[in-house]
């Protein structure tokens, strides 16, 4: 995977993860905001509560059944009353009851509470208990229900002749210390007497009557008499303690909301330090390596202990760095390239001084001899004979020549880099070319101590060379392989052929061989070898020259060679 999808893949992902995590956090958020609404409506009113909230605050021993502090402080708080049944209507616990609770419930008794009889005076909320204990308990809260009290002592007072409400003096008190009213209103809805409050319509509608059942702040109660056709209303007004819990929900949804920002931020300020680490640390890193490749130091940046930064313990990337591992790759790449030819530069130059220095020493020495002879004919003070005379200028025209060949192979070998170097090939029948050169290498009489063998290819075989840089080529090899072997050494050339397509000369000698540092720097240019038999000049370009020469051709070189068992150089060349 390359490093465009693997990015794409990451970022998906990462997306994902923020999606569920943010999802998540709405999810916990709401969870708490609902759980505080939820606590402080059942703070306000018990009745609220659902079974969960009583499974760790009652605690069930044998046959008592007891309850916590706090749930005792909300009981008391609502002026209710907690009582603890078993499935047989047995109480086994209760907080605050009244006297006349009984010990035991019959089951028309709880037929009753549990289907909320609406003449009863007391209003009732249960819940059946699981988690309590072994058995399945019923819990009991109950408040007195002061409205349909009211409207129970209201029923005999009432003069339903006169149409008036006719209170006693102990209605007169329950009703204004439970900040009631109560009204009498006929058939029509129109109010005939009323007591307590002047708020309230002359004459009800159905619109009405609708939303008085849905006014949050008061408890109401009627009851309808059918001989008069008249109907009671009471109700209680609720205002102590309802905007206590419509100002603790707001406080609550205000809290929520404010808290839903800050998590939000922390949120975003903890994934930007976490984006920063995973995806700058690392390119931060990347780009002091490239500083250190400026630089010239060609290696992974590294910490205070010598150890590089991207890589753990065991030798792998670091998880942070895995995103990034086709960059960090080929940045390992270029840094050993570099380094490479950083040490093959430095080479290179050694070489090169070696070879100036060298080339210097070559020009100069045919120079000396030149300016040397070419001073003894000038001079005045000796009288040379013809023989002395063309001895000098033979000399002079050997070290003429071999300065001459030194500057063509300089010339030569920036022609072939440069690749400016002039072809011209034709059909050369090869067994004919390199018998010629033999016989030249062998006409030779400073080569009458090397033996030459040619084993020429069966039949005839053409190449398309170009003649006049191919016997630069053979020149050379027979010239090395000549130069750098003792006397006695055996030079053998063969010509055979691969399959119809290619042609392969070998030429094998016997001699000294060469060492894998001379083979390694065999085809390097400015490099000269060197043996105990010769005076070590030479160009230090030939191999270089012919390797460029063979691959011009479209052909290849190959050199064998191990100390005192001779040297095996194979061309192949396409036909």
């Amino acid at each position: 995977m390359n490093i465009h999808k693997r990015f794409i893949v990451q970022f998906f992902i990462q997306l994902i993860l923020v999606f569920i995590l943010f999802f998540f956090l709405l999810i916990s958020i709401w969870g708490i905001i609902g759980f505080s609404i939820m606590n402080d409506e059942v703070t306000q009113d018990l009745s609220k509560a659902d079974d969960a909230f009583f499974s760790n605050r009652i605690t069930i021993h044998g046959n008592k059944a007891t309850f916590n502090d706090e749930l005792k402080s909300l009981t008391a708080n609502q002026n209710g009353w907690l009582l603890m049944l078993t499935q047989k209507g047995d109480i086994i616990g209760s907080y605050q009851a009244p006297k006349q609770v009984p010990a035991h419930f019959t089951q028309s008794e709880l037929a009753a509470i549990l289907l909320q009889d609406s003449s009863v005076t007391t209003e009732y909320t249960h819940w059946l208990l699981k988690e309590t204990g072994p058995q399945t308990y019923l819990l009991l809260f109950g408040r007195k229900n002061a409205e349909t009290r009211l409207l129970n002592d209201m029923k005999a007072d009432v003069d339903w002749n006169n149409h008036q409400l006719h209170l006693s003096a102990a209605t007169l008190q329950q009703l204004n210390e439970e900040k009631g009213w109560a009204q009498l209103i006929d058939s029509t809805g129109k109010v005939l007497d009323q007591y307590g409050t002047d708020k309230e319509p002359i004459t009800y509608s159905i619109q009405d009557l609708h939303n008085l059942t849905k006014e949050k702040h008061e408890s109401i109660a009627a009851y309808f008499d059918t001989r008069s056709e008249q109907t009671i209303i009471v109700g209680i007004n609720e205002s102590g303690s309802t905007p206590n819990l419509e100002v603790s929900l707001v406080k609550t949804m205000t809290k929520g909301f404010l808290i839903i920002p800050v998590l939000l931020f922390l949120l975003l300020l903890i994934g930007t330090f976490w984006y920063a680490r995973k995806f700058g640390v690392p390119l931060i890193m990347m780009m002091k390596w490239i500083q250190n490749l400026g630089s010239g130091l060609f290696e992974q940046p590294q910490d205070l202990h010598q150890r590089q930064m991207m890589l753990n313990k065991k030798g792998k990337l670091k998880r942070k760095y895995r995103l990034y591992k086709d960059l960090i790759a080929t940045l390992s790449q270029l840094t050993e390239t570099l380094k490479q030819n950083e040490a093959q530069r430095g080479k290179m130059t050694q070489t090169r001084e070696e070879w100036i220095s060298g080339l210097s020493h070559d020009l100069k020495t045919p120079l000396s001899s030149i300016s040397g002879y070419a001073q003894m004919l000038e001079s005045k003070n000796y009288s040379w004979t013809e023989t002395e005379t063309r001895e000098f200028a033979g000399i002079i025209t050997e070290k003429s020549t071999y300065m001459m060949d030194l500057l063509e192979d300089l010339t030569l070998t920036y022609r072939l880099k440069n690749q400016a170097l002039p072809m011209a090939k034709e059909q050369v029948d090869m067994n004919e070319f390199i018998r010629r050169t033999i016989i030249y290498f062998m006409n030779n009489p400073t080569n009458n101590d090397k033996e030459f063998l040619f084993h020429p290819h069966n039949g005839t075989i053409f190449a398309s060379i170009d003649p006049k840089w191919f016997q630069r080529i053979i020149d050379n090899l027979l010239a090395n392989a000549i130069k750098y072997n003792p006397s006695g050494t055996k030079i053998t050339v063969s010509i055979s052929s691969i399959e119809q397509h290619l042609i392969m000369i070998t030429i094998e000698d016997d001699g000294i061989g060469m060492d894998n540092e001379t083979l390694n720097k065999l085809f390097h240019r400015y490099y000269r070898g060197t043996n105990t038999s010769d005076s070590g000049s030479g160009t230090g370009l030939g191999m270089a020259i012919t390797k460029q020469l063979i691959h011009i051709h479209g052909g290849s070189i190959n050199v064998k060679s191990a100390p005192q068992r001779g040297t095996t150089v194979r061309i192949i060349l396409p036909l």
